[in-house]
């Protein structure tokens, strides 16, 4: 079997390798007698005999060994390390989280929209399972249980009211009054002097209209029960306090610009400006009272409205829209989370396939940016032979093709078996030359094959057998015709052939001119 090849170097290198072939294929035939050609003549000078032989077409190329799989990793935000779960060289499994930034908020989120699935689906199964008995129950319960919850903010609120008409009666009856003659009737009098007679007339007005208010408050304080109209009831007491509190803001400026006198001396005015003081903060803490009242009262209300909602809605048999809105809600629910994982994801690098961490840039505690590369891992299984083939020998190279490889690594006495899987179609110049980057994958996998080490590669582009060929310099060329020299009897002759395939080291493939047997003269 005659093994050719066809070098990576060019169409120069090729036919210098062929001359050397040449010269070296004509010592052999001398030498070799019929061992290869079948003898040389005693008369004539060197000849061959043309016989049937198997031809082999290959490409001899150079590469390098890469990993069938091979990535940079790096995190979708920036932020800070908190973890780094490997090292350089270790072993990992696809899907294994192999660094994170701080993320304890996100995972949080994800808890949380978890939970919140949890509890759509539930409601779901109770819709469609329809509501116990036992729930109901439970349900009577807390709307009875809100119910007296409610009923008791009512007494509160009324308890409050009194207790506002209370303070101002008394705020207005034994602290007002002190310094007021005839304050009950329609016409009371200011005692102490004050210079700002608009202030004193008003006073004293105000304090006409306050008796009349209070009149009217403590009946409508006397009549109040929890079927009244409490909001009606809360209004007119925050009213009324607003005008007790007016009255004491008026009183206060009054009793700080009085003149002392035989009437009501300096220390007297102090008193009742002390008492004033006292009276505006009870009315103020009543106020209050009575808004954090009428607040329980709403929530208890609302309370109320939710639970007796709540029961009815168990009460009623699930409609196919209340399914159909329930699982609408379980599916944004679902698509919450897939948000709040889709978040925390851009905080962690996770292999992607399994491999080996072949390069680690990111420490704890490190700021680190978005899309920066962190970790480099290639992937386990066969490796790859990357090799830049000339444009002279890619027509011969097809997908599929058998490839023998030697690594320098090892030596030429170790083979390993590997097959093109891709051609690119596009150009890659390389030292201004054209090449095209294919790719050869190993056949099976080899642990002494590592990744980087230099690839010397023989392909197999063409096999026949029982051809006739013989050596490319015999054939001479005139007028677009080929001619071989050939023994016809005693003589010699040329005779016109056909030729075919050529290989790198020389022989060409004869489709018609020679048949097995002739003997073709070398030299005369």
């Amino acid at each position: 079997m005659i093994y050719q090849g066809i070098s990576i170097k060019g169409a120069a290198a090729y036919l210098s390798a062929k001359t050397l072939f040449l010269g070296a294929a004509a010592l052999v035939v001398v030498a070799g007698g019929v061992l290869l050609f079948g003898g040389v003549s005693k008369n004539t000078g060197e000849t061959l005999t043309v016989e049937r032989q198997d031809f082999i077409q290959e490409v001899s190329l150079s590469g390098k060994v890469i990993a069938a799989r091979d990535v940079n990793l790096g995190f979708s935000q920036g932020g800070r390390v908190s973890r780094v779960y490997v090292k350089i060289g270790e072993a990992v499994s696809v899907g294994r989280v192999l660094a994170e930034i701080e993320n304890g908020e996100l995972r949080a989120a994800v808890l949380q929209k978890k939970a919140a699935l949890e509890r759509e689906k539930a409601t779901l199964a109770s819709l469609e399972a329809g509501t116990r008995g036992e729930e109901i129950a439970v349900a009577e319960a807390e709307v009875r249980s809100d119910e007296t919850a409610f009923l008791q903010t009512k007494s509160a609120i009324i308890d409050e009211i009194k207790d506002a008409y209370t303070t101002s009666d008394n705020v207005v009856h034994n602290k007002i009054d002190q310094f007021f003659s005839n304050p009950r009737s329609t016409s009371p009098q200011l005692i102490p002097f004050v210079n700002d007679s608009g202030l004193k007339n008003t006073l004293e007005n105000e304090r006409v209209l306050i008796e009349a208010l209070l009149a009217a408050w403590q009946k409508e304080t006397a009549d109040l029960t929890t079927v009244s109209d409490l909001s009606l009831a809360v209004s007119r007491a925050g009213d009324n306090l607003t005008k007790v509190s007016a009255l004491l803001s008026r009183a206060n400026a009054a009793l700080n610009t009085a003149i002392p006198s035989q009437s009501m001396t300096q220390a007297t005015i102090d008193t009742h400006i002390a008492n004033i003081a006292t009276a505006r903060t009870t009315v103020n803490t009543s106020a209050s009272a009575l808004t954090a009242a009428t607040t329980a009262w709403k929530n208890a209300a609302d309370a109320l409205e939710v639970s007796k909602k709540n029961l009815a809605l168990k009460r009623a048999p699930a409609t196919a829209s209340d399914i159909n809105a329930q699982l609408a809600d379980v599916k944004a629910a679902e698509a919450d989370i897939a948000r709040a994982e889709a978040d925390l994801a851009r905080t962690l690098i996770v292999s992607p396939f399994a491999g080996i961490i072949t390069a680690l840039d990111a420490e704890v505690g490190q700021i680190v940016a978005s899309n920066g590369a962190a970790v480099s891992m290639i992937g386990n299984g066969a490796f790859q032979i990357e090799s830049f083939v000339p444009e002279v020998n890619i027509v011969f190279l097809e997908l599929n093709d058998a490839a023998v490889i030697t690594l320098d690594a090892y030596g030429e006495s170790e083979t390993f078996a590997a097959r093109i899987i891709s051609i690119d179609p596009a150009e890659t110049v390389r030292d201004g030359v054209s090449t095209y980057r294919a790719l050869l994958q190993f056949d099976g996998t080899d642990e002494r094959i590592r990744a980087g080490m230099t690839a010397n590669v023989r392909i197999t582009t063409e096999e026949k057998s029982d051809v006739l060929a013989i050596p490319q310099g015999v054939v001479t060329e005139r007028g677009g015709k080929k001619y071989v020299t050939v023994r016809e009897g005693e003589g010699i002759a040329e005779r016109e052939v056909t030729t075919g395939a050529v290989s790198s080291l020389g022989n060409i493939e004869i489709l018609s001119g020679l048949n097995e047997g002739d003997i073709v003269v070398l030299s005369e």
